[in-house]
């Protein structure tokens, strides 16, 4: 969502001293972002922030009248949290007004926690000013993403209205929790592509998309691969939720934030950039290995790159010349067949190396991820969101699950790599 935003007026409030935000949120940076904010003026604002790599959410009207920092801190940009806010400043006991609650539980432990005064009118629903979803002011954006978004003007709930926990004692959102929204009360959950500031509370309380928004598959109930933050070299640039690579100079390797050990697994790569340098460089990486010291995929014993000159590297050598190049424009699809310990490529839809294994010694049991690096790149990845950058794919097929958006079809027996599909394959 970086320099993008949804904003719409807030009309007359039901209450001012009481109100719930709810909404799940996937980080795609550790930096400090707004999540949400009810925005009049820098004097006169509620807001809901990463701060310090924590949750900060105050009420402000030049100095902060209600402040929460915890002392947990939030760094895993591979999950989702869900984050409940729930505020009656018309409560007898200060300690009662206000509780976070993160997947389900309560946060109790705060390194700020200034209480509000009892009934204290709030900034969150103030007539003629503006909610903003994924942004503060000009230039202060969300980067990642949220699903579920609701606001109920006039009643505190607590998480287990908006989630609860399944089988296996995992949060789980639920899909149409039974709450009274009040008068600017919403519900954002992004089902319809071409409308993502529709609400789905029977309020008809729209938002309007500044910037450019994409719909993704990856939800809490399944998330879908990306490439990791946390494990890159230092001269690498994510965006697009973490599925565009740009590197620039050497340490520019990074990986998947899914690693898998057995299975079939199909992902596609565009290539944005293409030279004698070898830019494309797509392929596997070992868990194993050092991303510090990897420059680029293929260069150490634990990788295997594939370069758009056509040639497959290991180990700093080649291994194999499919023949195949690729140039600016092109898709590659990755065959990873980790029950048989073999790789095979697609491109563009069709066979590279005449439907061969271009690695058939992988040992099976190893986890992989994938991985991308070359001195200057930009590569797309589609592990099933089904979007290259901000452009939808042209043709939208699934693998036999029917899970994820791909460019090309899915080979038979080969899946998306998301949670829905590792949780399916037996682990040793």
């Amino acid at each position: 969502m970086a320099s993008t935003s949804l904003k719409r007026t807030i009309g007359t409030a039901t209450s001012t001293t009481k109100g719930t935000f709810s909404y799940w949120i996937k980080r795609a940076t550790l930096t400090d972002d707004r999540m949400i904010t009810s925005w009049g003026s820098v004097n006169s604002q509620f807001l809901i922030t990463w701060q310090d790599q924590a949750i900060m959410f105050g009420d402000f009207d030049g100095s902060y009248n209600l402040q929460y920092k915890t002392n947990r801190l939030f760094r895993d940009t591979s999950a989702w949290y869900h984050i409940v806010v729930a505020i009656d400043t018309t409560l007898a006991t200060s300690t009662d007004r206000v509780k976070l609650y993160v997947n389900g539980v309560q946060e109790t432990s705060f390194s700020t926690s200034t209480a509000p005064s009892q009934n204290l009118v709030l900034n969150f629903s103030n007539n003629g000013e503006e909610f903003r979803i994924g942004e503060r002011d000009s230039g202060e954006y969300l980067n990642g993403s949220m699903t579920h978004i609701h606001f109920t003007d006039g009643t505190a709930y607590n998480a287990s209205t908006f989630g609860e926990f399944d089988a296996q004692n995992v949060w789980k959102p639920k899909t149409q929790p039974s709450v009274t929204y009040g008068n600017n009360g919403f519900f954002l959950k992004f089902a319809n592509a071409g409308s993502l500031g529709t609400d789905s509370s029977g309020n008809g309380n729209d938002f309007t998309m500044s910037g450019t928004g994409t719909q993704t598959l990856d939800t809490p109930s399944n998330v879908f691969a990306t490439m990791n933050p946390l494990n890159k070299g230092a001269n690498v640039t994510l965006s697009n939720g973490n599925l565009t690579c740009v590197g620039s100079g050497t340490y520019v390797s990074v990986s998947s934030t899914l690693a898998v050990n057995t299975g079939k697994w199909y992902w596609e790569a565009k290539c944005n950039t293409a030279s004698p340098n070898n830019r494309l460089n797509v392929g596997i990486l070992k868990t194993t290995a050092n991303m510090a010291n990897t420059q680029w995929i293929g260069s150490v014993i634990e990788s295997y790159g594939y370069l758009n000159d056509g040639t497959i590297y290991n180990n700093g050598s080649q291994l194999l010349d499919t023949g195949t190049t690729v140039s600016v424009g092109d898709i590659v699809g990755f065959l990873l067949d980790l029950d048989n310990g073999t790789l095979k490529l697609k491109k563009n839809g069709s066979d590279v190396y005449s439907g061969n294994a271009v690695v058939s010694s992988l040992n099976t049991g190893d986890y992989w991820y994938v991985a991308q690096g070359a001195d200057v790149s930009n590569v797309d990845f589609n592990f099933g969101n089904g979007y290259f950058g901000t452009t939808a794919v042209s043709s939208a097929t699934s693998d036999e699950s029917g899970l994820g958006i791909f460019e090309y079809t899915v080979p038979s027996g080969y899946y998306a790599l998301c949670t829905k599909n590792i949780n399916t394959q037996e682990y040793d």
